[in-house]
Formats: structure tokens, C-alpha cells, sequence
């Protein structure tokens, strides 16, 4: 298959086309084919954009008809008939049910906008301009949400000072250290060096630095600690929100309620681009058009996400599915690690986000997802050196083609431990 068009016109920096060397044309449901007919089975699901599957019947139905009907597709922040009933559907599926009572802002249409425009708004409110950030976390490339991202890689890309941010361990990152001890004595010691901060901004599952799990105590504990020091805390529900660890938002099962939240990826629930920040009334202090973008008004995302909201939130049924499915993957991943002692594999996640690590030998990660890709399935690594095999199947995955995917990981563990 020719690729050279890719490696002759665009950028180096294109990065998931040398993961997946092959050129896609079609995509239904959880099964991905390429231009010569080969059909793969995506275990990636757009970084965690398509948590519905590949042109999702439903919600193509509905933006066909939108499209067919001449109905607005662009309109900045003015008021359209499509962002009139996301914001019904979003209050009254979402908002309500849950005793959540946050104002919305639609940004520019990429998560690490709203991540920018979450920090601009703890630092307006607040009068202070340090951020509290975690170790191996993930919150954009652009500007303040890249110097709120911990990994190298990303950050010796900025070209200049990241500033304002200080990064605390997180839940778990040295065995036996209380992190929220230690953050409490930052902030308590004047001698600590740690300016009293505007806000904290954490993921309840670090995706991109390695499937890292906060659990339901530690996010209790910060959120004490955050309102006892004044501090705002945005969690970053980019990726691990909009249904991917069961709940519609990730810090649910914790009990926690945040005083920003970050949604984007599979927030238009069909992979159009959306993203939306969560906040208390009492944050609403961005003055009207300080915060701007071009295309915060795709009222064709508008379209799909209200689908989503109508057709998986409305029930439970949906997280039932989810955390059933979440047993089946943890069971077989397990019965996997089982079988190979001498590489230490160790089965992460929560709800239907999945890693599954070598210690012993953090090579063997994209040594997996390559030999995987040759077997037909697309599965990607994360961590701090892509030592994570990353599963991110779509929620709506039937049990099939999900018990195939795993049987492709499974050869492919065997196969790449064989030559090793």
C-alpha cells in the first residue's frame, strides 16, 4: 500500500500513521477496513472520540436528515435550534438526575482548549496563577495545558518556558507515600516553595501516562482538601468521561463533585469535534467574548451528542452493559498475564479502559500492538515509555468481535514472547 503522499507532504510530526501504516476508507460500528478490503478490529476507538462505534446508525440517521433539511452547520456561540436542544437534553439527562447545577461553556472545538479556558477561569476567579498539576499527567499541548502536562516528550516540544505549574505525585506513585499528605504539608509550609495554588487539575484515570487509577478515597481526600484551602478543582474528564468508565462522568462512583469539569473526545459521540467545560455559577467570571474561537458552534456535533445523550443516558442500561463487559476483558487480560510469569504483566483500568503492563519488560508493550496490527487489530501503548498496551474498545462493542480482538492479543502476547 503507497503512503508516500503522507511521507512526502505532510508534517513529521504525524504520529498514528507509523503505528498503523495502511490507509483506511471505511469504518462501521467497531471494524475498520483499508483501501485492499482488510478489515481490522479497532480497539482504539479515536483516542477515546468514538465511544459509540464508527458511524453510529443512529446518530448518522439524525445528522443526515439535519444535513438534508439545510439546518445550520456553523454559528459561532449565536443561539440554533440543534445547540437549543443539546442544552435541554444535557441538563435534563445529565445535569439533573445527578444534582449537578454547572453553567456551560463551549469553546474551540479540541480538549486542550477547554483545558485552557478551565485554567483561565480557576486563575480569574481566584486571583492567583499556580496550578497544581499531577505526576504523568496528560492535559494538552497547547500553551497552559501543556505546562500542566507532565511527559517529556510533549513538553520539550513547546520551544519555550512552560511556567505556573507544579507537579505533586499522584495516587500511587511511590508505594507507601501518602500524596495527600504531602501536597497538605506543600501547602501548609511556607518554606515549601509551592505558591498557594489556583486550582488543581486532575484525571481520575490517567490515560496517556499509562492507565493510572485514582481510587474513589484518594478523590475523596482531594476534594477535601481543595475546599478547605480554597482551591478550585477541575477534573479532566476528556478522555475518561462521556461514559468510558460506565458512569457519564468518571468521578461519579467516587461521590465527589468537582468545581470544573473538561469534556471533549466522545462528548459529539459520533467524532465530530466538541468540547464543553462544566462549571460552578459562582466561576462564571470569563467577561462575554474573552474567552473566542471560530468554531465553537458545530451544531452538526450539537446533533450527535444529543442522539447519545437520548439514546444511551436516559437509562442505566448502558452502564450495565459497560461494567459487564469490564468483568469479560479483566478475566481474559488476567488469564493472559497468568501464562507468562517471567514478563510481570499487570492488568489495569476501570469501567472499559484497560492497560496491560511489563515492568520487567517495558518493551513488550509495542512489541504487542505491532504484532497485534499484523493480526488485524488496532491497539495502541501509552505511559512514560510507551510500556502500556492502551484497550479502548468502543462502549457499544458486541461480545464477538470484542472476545476476537482479545484472542488477536493473546497470539500476539505468545508470538512476541516466543522471539523474545
Amino acid at each position: 500500500m503507497n503512503l508516500d503522499i503522507f511521507s512526502d507532504i505532510e508534517s513529521d510530526v504525524r504520529g498514528y500513521i507509523r503505528s498503523f501504516p495502511v490507509v483506511f476508507e471505511r469504518a462501521v460500528g467497531s471494524i475498520m477496513t483499508d483501501q485492499q478490503g482488510t478489515e481490522y478490529i479497532d480497539f482504539f476507538a479515536g483516542a477515546g472520540a468514538l465511544n459509540y462505534g464508527h458511524n453510529n446508525p443512529s446518530m448518522k440517521k439524525r445528522l443526515l436528515e439535519y444535513i438534508e433539511s439545510d439546518s445550520i452547520s456553523h454559528s459561532l456561540d449565536m443561539a440554533t435550534v440543534a445547540k437549543k436542544g443539546f442544552l435541554e437534553a444535557f441538563q435534563s439527562i445529565i445535569l439533573e438526575p445527578r444534582g449537578l447545577d454547572y453553567k456551560l461553556h463551549f469553546t474551540g472545538p479540541t480538549g486542550t482548549n477547554a483545558v485552557e479556558a478551565a485554567l483561565k477561569i480557576a486563575r480569574l476567579s481566584t486571583g492567583r496563577s499556580t496550578v497544581v498539576a499531577f505526576t504523568r499527567a496528560f492535559h494538552g499541548v497547547s500553551g497552559s495545558s501543556l505546562a500542566v502536562t507532565a511527559n517529556q516528550h510533549f513538553r520539550q516540544a513547546a520551544g519555550y518556558t512552560l511556567d505556573n505549574a507544579v507537579f505533586v505525585p499522584f495516587d500511587g506513585y511511590l508505594p507507601g507515600l501518602d500524596t495527600l499528605a504531602y501536597l497538605e504539608q506543600m501547602l501548609n509550609d511556607p518554606s515549601s516553595g509551592l505558591d498557594k495554588p489556583a486550582a488543581v487539575i486532575v484525571e481520575t484515570i490517567q490515560a496517556e501516562g499509562g492507565i493510572n487509577v485514582a481510587s474513589p478515597e484518594w478523590l475523596q481526600g482531594l476534594r477535601e482538601l481543595t475546599t478547605r484551602h480554597g482551591i478550585v478543582l477541575i477534573v479532566d474528564d476528556i478522555q475518561v468521561g462521556s461514559g468510558r468508565t460506565g458512569e457519564f462522568f468518571s468521578f461519579e462512583s467516587s461521590g465527589i463533585v468537582p468545581d470544573i469539569v473538561t469534556l471533549s473526545k466522545s462528548l459529539s459521540g459520533y467524532g465530530l469535534p466538541m468540547s464543553l467545560v462544566l462549571l460552578k455559577r459562582d466561576l462564571d467570571v470569563l467577561k462575554t467574548g474573552s474567552h473566542s474561537g471560530t468554531f465553537r458552534g458545530n451544531n452538526m456535533a450539537f446533533v450527535c451528542a444529543t442522539v447519545a445523550l437520548e439514546e444511551y443516558w436516559a437509562d442505566d442500561a448502558l452502564t450495565r452493559e459497560v461494567h459487564r463487559k469490564e468483568a469479560l476483558v479483566n478475566a481474559r487480560l488476567a488469564e493472559i498475564a497468568a501464562l507468562y510469569p517471567q514478563a510481570q504483566l499487570e492488568v489495569r483500568g476501570r469501567g472499559f479502559i484497560f492497560g496491560f503492563a511489563s515492568t520487567a519488560m517495558p518493551e513488550l508493550a509495542q512489541a504487542i500492538a505491532a504484532e497485534a496490527f499484523t493480526r488485524g487489530l488496532v491497539v495502541e501503548v501509552s505511559g512514560p515509555v510507551d510500556e502500556v498496551l492502551k484497550l479502548l474498545p468502543a462502549l457499544v462493542i458486541d461480545d464477538e468481535t470484542l472476545n476476537r480482538g482479545l484472542d488477536i492479543i493473546a497470539a500476539s502476547v505468545e508470538a512476541v514472547l516466543a522471539r523474545a
